[in-house]
């Protein structure tokens, strides 16, 4: 027996829920790439990216690619081979970023996280002042893990980059944050910044986004590693396909077009209060669950926990069985372990197009899903969501 009709239900943190108003932007035929219609679409979308990533001295930049392809056209914009960075690890995509740099000749030092906790500015702080030589060229971290479910400090870190006088270029992964929470690219001191169209953005998978400010704009002028697809100055041009280092993603274009206008219309503030909001209850409803039983949280300081992704821990057989449980039965996807974590953990997304019913019918379908299974828990999760928005939404 299933109670399994209905619309499938993404509880993933990426790609998450599409809004019907994108994919209709989408649906229509190809126009143009030469004309006018398709120029002004991708000129206000580089105007509207620079406000979300909240630069008004940064250029920004569109890329075919998913977020590993934006991440190599950042190391590859602004970085020679034999440089060396340091990756502030705190889960699993600083990490992956890291490996990225590898094949391209650049050496990697990771500054081992702290088991469970977000990135320490004073160890950042530490490192940067016994590199006395200036070896390290950036510093790459990520705003939210989405594997490890932590938020990262941004603006203490650049803080402590500042203190320590290093000359390091700070360059920042928001793929899991743009859009969901704040983010001040030009007041925390921020000289990259990456991000993807598929979380907060409310977008198909498909495309990448980087903000470049003066110092990493200066620092290009020197890479080594520049190729003609990734490379900014080439996307500089005034001949519009070179935007994109070829033919344009046409409905992609037309799609981020609209998700822009939806979280614009809302605004910003608006949104980071709504997500923050959303991870508050169902951070409620796991900490009621965790009370007794099989689960637990993976980022031990509720401070440090993301706005945009849950990560609870769960080892086997239980997390198998609730997996398979809750899409099987409910037709909800919930988020597998990355990294270290893969299969021992699950995690709940509550980012991009998502509301109150959203997110409260995912923890229903798990909350049953924990009682039709007899796993151990704790009672009461979802009135413990309800509660909490209850709380904050008096009329």
């Amino acid at each position: 027996m299933t109670v399994s009709r209905g619309r499938d239900f993404l509880a993933l943190p990426g790609p998450t829920t599409v809004p019907h108003e994108v994919l209709q932007a989408m649906h229509r035929p190809a126009v143009d790439i030469y004309g006018e219609e398709l120029t002004a679409v991708t000129d206000s979308c580089l105007d509207d990216l620079r406000r979300v990533f909240r630069t008004d001295q940064g250029r920004a930049y569109i890329y075919i690619a998913n977020g590993h392809g934006a991440w190599e056209a950042a190391l590859s914009n602004v970085l020679s081979r034999g440089d060396k960075v340091l990756v502030l690890e705190s889960g699993r995509f600083a990490v992956g970023w890291g490996e990225m740099a590898e094949p391209l000749g650049i050496e990697v030092e990771v500054l081992a996280e702290r088991p469970q906790r977000a990135v320490s500015p004073q160890a950042l702080d530490e490192r940067l002042r016994a590199d006395k030589a200036g070896d390290i060229k950036a510093i790459l971290v990520v705003q939210v893990d989405t594997a490890s479910g932590v938020v990262n400090d941004i603006p203490a870190l650049g803080k402590a980059i500042q203190a320590s006088g290093h000359g390091a270029l700070f360059m920042v992964d928001v793929i899991a944050s743009l859009g969901s929470m704040p983010f001040e690219m030009d007041d925390w001191g921020v000289d990259v910044a990456v991000a993807g169209a598929q979380k907060g953005l409310m977008m198909t998978p498909g495309l990448s986004f980087i903000a470049a400010g003066g110092k990493a704009l200066a620092a290009h002028a020197d890479a080594g590693l520049r190729t003609r697809y990734w490379d900014w100055t080439v996307r500089e041009g005034d001949l519009h396909y070179m935007k994109y280092c070829g033919t344009p993603p046409v409905h992609l274009l037309f799609g981020l077009r609209k998700s822009l206008d939806m979280l614009l219309e809302e605004g910003l503030e608006n949104a980071f209060r709504r997500h923050a909001l959303l991870a508050g209850a169902t951070q409620a409803a796991v900490e009621r669950w965790c009370d007794v039983g099989a689960l637990d949280f993976s980022i031990v300081e509720p401070s440090e926990r993301s706005p945009t992704v849950t990560t609870i821990l769960l080892e086997e057989p239980h997390l198998g069985r609730l997996l398979d449980w809750c899409w099987k039965v409910c037709n909800v996807s919930l988020g597998i372990g990355l990294g270290p974590l893969s299969g021992h953990a699950f995690r709940i997304a509550h980012m991009g197009h998502v509301n109150a019913p959203m997110m409260l019918g995912t923890l229903g379908a798990i909350e049953t899903g924990l009682t039709a299974l007899d796993i151990p828990h704790g009672k009461g999760g979802v009135s413990a969501a309800v509660d909490y928005l209850g709380a904050r939404l008096k009329a």
